[in-house]
């Protein structure tokens, strides 16, 4: 039962629900804002290993 359980015909109502429930005018500013949010996460998460990496020299 759970090998069946995501279809491609399944991601493509959920993509279907997606863009009802926002609009397709609002999506493309919500994927910029995630991508912002990504490469800010990205960023932060390399500042720290890098300073993880000069406490241990």
């Amino acid at each position: 039962m759970i090998r069946n359980a995501l279809q491609p015909w399944h991601l493509l109502i959920v993509v279907l629900a997606i863009v009802v429930l926002f609009g397709s005018k609002r999506l493309p500013d919500a994927a910029r804002s995630v991508g912002k949010s990504l490469r800010i996460l990205k960023s932060e998460t390399r500042a720290l290993k890098d300073e993880d990496a000069q406490r241990e020299q």
